[in-house]
């Protein structure tokens, strides 16, 4: 329960600011977080999800908002039908259980755009911290127009913002201690004790739950153009989501089920939507926050929930006096752990899929959070289907006297078999890769003119069509030399599709292991 106090004191905050990146009232952020979160409670299994609104979701939604270019009456209507969208995809995924669905934002690809978005809104809440208006648009039109307003700049806000975002840094020091609720809460104080518009501190202002306005659109054609734009706010939702749950369920040893929790998810937006809130998901910081606050299960969530709904009840006049400065300070403080370059480092590091995290994070600075999570998303699919096109092969040699073959070019002390060729592709065969790794396999096998050429299968436990055929005209090919052609570590699918196939001889000749067929084909040499 105590950690699930410290989570209302963050989220609080935490979705009113995201509310306002969104564009929407604090009372929607307030709605969703309350009806959200015991939604999800009826049909998710995480121990310390916390389902709110988020970053991302807010941004990918006030990009949605400003593409839709409708009229700020229709505004809170449009984002009740994208959040009832998000919702309802969720739940149709969970029907057909697709979770599986979230590992196509691969982790650099995601790993990136959380470092572009965290910088975008980082950027973006630097006028609130400043106490100047601008204009919006991208983060270069931004950066100028706070630039140019540096004669304007408020330094009472300035002063009020980063004593807030300074004193969040240092609380963290100690987990248990609810950072963000104090910071809230001494903001409130210095509002009662002090008037600060006659300073010219902007407050958070009116927080106020109404359900009595519930509209939807009336046309197909709006709700199709919606359902285009709530994709990807619910790819990123469940990728986020699914990364926080998995990771904190490993963390601890749980287990938790991707179509399950797409239910959960599901339920929590099609209610939030209902309520008249916006899109939820479990974020990475709200439930880190309730894991170190030592919940130990679901309790947590439900006395988050709990609390912001009292808050919403009997403390909304308070509330409304929340500095502006300050909820700026909590979403700059909530997005520190986003800001680190070290995962990004990590990869190249490791010399692996550097580029394409980097590129990600370059695209949402570039192109905008909606335009960027489309591009990460394409780019996780071009990297898929590159990789699975391009495979490496290694030619194998014997180690010593045993039954171990290993790449020859990792191992210069493996040997090769007299008059045989073995080798192995690196990917599984289908139809965007068979025919050039066969090809490029043939070609060497020209070269060295082997007697026998033994191909190892054990990265493909099924074939398709393309690769069936692409197979036989292999073994054709090598025949057409004078080779013969043994299939090893062949999978019993795979020798089940080659003879369906037409290929019973390819078939035939498979074995379980390459150390068989090397013995065959020097026991028939």
């Amino acid at each position: 329960m105590v950690a699930g106090l410290s989570v209302a004191g963050l989220i609080l905050p935490e979705g009113i600011a995201y509310a306002g990146i969104a564009g929407l009232p604090p009372g929607r952020a307030l709605a969703a977080g309350i009806v959200g979160g015991f939604a999800y409670l009826i049909v998710g299994r995480s121990r310390y999800a916390i389902v709110s609104p988020t970053s991302s979701s807010a941004a990918i939604l006030a990009a949605a908002l400003i593409g839709l270019n409708a009229p700020a009456a229709d505004k809170g209507m449009m984002a009740t039908a994208l959040t009832l969208i998000v919702g309802l995809i969720f739940l149709g995924l969970a029907l057909f259980r697709v979770g599986g669905l979230a590992g196509f934002i691969s982790r650099p690809v995601l790993r990136g755009f959380a470092f572009g978005l965290a910088v975008t809104i980082v950027i973006k809440q630097l006028p609130n911290i400043a106490g100047v208006r601008v204009a919006g648009g991208s983060i270069l039109s931004v950066l100028g127009d706070l630039g140019a307003q540096t004669g304007h700049w408020h330094w009472p806000s300035i002063i009020i913002g980063m004593s807030a975002l300074c004193a969040l840094l240092l609380l963290r020091r100690a987990p248990r201690m609810p950072a963000a609720l104090l910071v809230i809460l001494a903001g409130i104080a210095l509002g009662q004790a002090i008037d600060l518009s006659t300073w010219g501190v902007a407050e958070a202002g009116q927080v106020s739950l109404s359900l009595l306005d519930f509209r939807l659109p009336a046309d197909f054609s709006t709700w199709a153009h919606l359902a285009q734009l709530a994709a990807p706010i619910a790819l990123i939702l469940f990728a986020e989501s699914w990364g926080t749950m998995r990771g904190l369920a490993l963390a601890h040893g749980d287990s938790v089920n991707p179509n399950r929790e797409l239910a959960g998810l599901g339920l929590a937006n099609s209610l939030s939507a209902m309520a008249q809130g916006m899109p939820v998901g479990a974020g990475f910081s709200a439930g880190n926050a309730n894991a170190t606050a030592g919940a130990t299960g679901r309790t947590a969530a439900l006395t988050a929930s709990l609390a912001l709904l009292a808050l919403a009840l009997f403390a909304t006049p308070l509330i409304a006096h929340i500095p502006e400065p300050v909820l700026a300070a909590v979403v700059i403080g909530a997005l520190t752990h986003a800001l680190s370059p070290a995962p990004l480092l990590r990869l190249f590091r490791i010399r692996r899929d550097q580029w394409v995290a980097l590129t990600a994070a370059l695209g949402v600075l570039a192109l905008g959070v909606l335009n960027g999570m489309l591009a990460a998303i394409a780019l996780s699919i071009v990297e898929l289907l590159y990789r699975l096109s391009h495979p490496s092969f290694s030619e194998l040699g014997r180690m010593g006297e045993g039954h171990d073959f290993v790449d020859r070019l990792r191992h210069p002390d493996a040997s090769a078999l007299p008059g045989i060729m073995i080798v192995r592709p690196n990917a599984p065969l289908i139809f965007a890769n068979a025919e050039s790794v066969l090809r490029a396999i043939a070609d060497k096998a020209r070269l060295g003119k082997p007697g026998t050429l033994i191909l190892s299968l054990e990265e493909s436990n099924d074939l398709d069509s393309t690769a069936v055929e692409a197979l036989g005209e292999f073994g054709t090919a090598l025949r057409a030399i004078g080779c013969r052609l043994i299939l090893a570590r062949m999978h019993d699918r795979v020798r089940d599709i080659l003879r369906a196939g037409g290929q019973a001889d390819l078939a035939s000749t498979g074995t379980y292991s390459v150390a068989d067929a090397a013995a065959l084909a020097l026991k028939e040499s």
